[in-house]
């Protein structure tokens, strides 16, 4: 009976795997197979949980890092979110400094900010995202071929 819970628990971390797509609750299912394993073949409980964590390191830290590398290897991997504004172009609707100014990135307007000791850069000017900060786009005005 003790065995079932292993069971049910790896069942649960397969759940969570699902809505993750992380192949880090799917590692520790592993873990909490073995552990099921264990129980059934009677070994007392705190060896099955030794055997859950060992089992569950292993897959972590060995089989997890090849899945994931082999996995992007596959197809070029998409950014979503702000990921997908870094390199974007904007153009500045304030004056933007290293604390204050909006642009209009992607039909929407966004807090802007410069590099720290950057140079203002003037409403109306073409920016280039460099990273998101939380809601503040880091930009810097758009190079000049």
């Amino acid at each position: 009976m003790d065995s079932l819970w292993w069971f049910v628990g790896a069942m649960a971390l397969g759940i969570v795997e699902v809505f993750t797509l992380d192949l880090t609750f799917a590692m520790l299912a592993g873990g909490a197979i073995a552990g099921g394993v264990a129980a059934l073949l009677g070994l007392p409980w705190w060896v099955c949980v030794i055997i859950a964590c060992a089992v569950a390191a292993l897959l972590l830290f060995t089989l997890r890092p090849w899945l994931l590398k082999s996995i992007r290897a596959k197809g070029e991997v998409i950014e979503t979110n702000t990921a997908a504004l870094v390199g974007a172009v904007a153009r500045t609707l304030d004056p933007v400094s290293e604390i204050a100014g909006r642009v209009k990135l992607n039909g929407e307007v966004w807090s802007a900010r410069t590099r720290d000791d950057a140079p203002a850069i003037e409403e109306g000017t073409e920016v280039t995202v460099l990273e998101i900060r939380g809601a503040t786009a880091i930009v810097e005005p758009e190079k000049e071929d």
